[in-house]
């Protein structure tokens, strides 16, 4: 399959917008963002997700942001419809369950290779007439 340049794909597809005519400014949008970034940061990173996987995330960030919004009412003494609330708490439990609920930490472990360069590459603490054990 070929992939077509990053100019003749959508925003989205691109990871510049999170959803198609989002304005990204409100309250609710930035909380969407946000949950949308910790979410893919608790998976490991961007490049550690599918774009199914993305995907799904959306739609726990949407589910999430939807409860929480109900939630606040409630709290605020406002009747809210608890057949919703409950349909989201169980549309969020499916698709947390889905995407795995424990965290994946991104390898930062050098590989050998670098580690050998960075071991044998002039230092910043290496002085003048020193040798590699730091004695004269």
């Amino acid at each position: 399959m070929c992939e077509l340049p990053s100019r003749a794909r959508s925003a989205v597809t691109n990871h510049k917008d999170l959803l198609p005519g989002l304005d990204g400014r409100s309250a609710t949008a930035r909380r969407f963002r946000d949950l949308v970034n910790a979410f893919v940061a608790d998976m490991g990173g961007l490049d550690r997700c599918s774009e199914v996987r993305l995907g799904l995330v959306r739609r726990l960030a949407a589910t999430t942001v939807q409860a929480e919004m109900l939630e606040a009412r409630m709290v605020n003494g406002e009747t809210i419809d608890i057949a919703t609330l409950c349909t989201l708490a169980s549309t969020t439990v499916r698709l947390s369950q889905r995407l795995g609920l424990e965290r994946r930490a991104r390898n930062v472990t050098p590989s050998v290779g670098q580690y050998l360069a960075a071991r044998t590459a002039p230092g910043i603490g290496d002085a003048p007439g020193m040798d590699a054990e730091g004695t004269e």
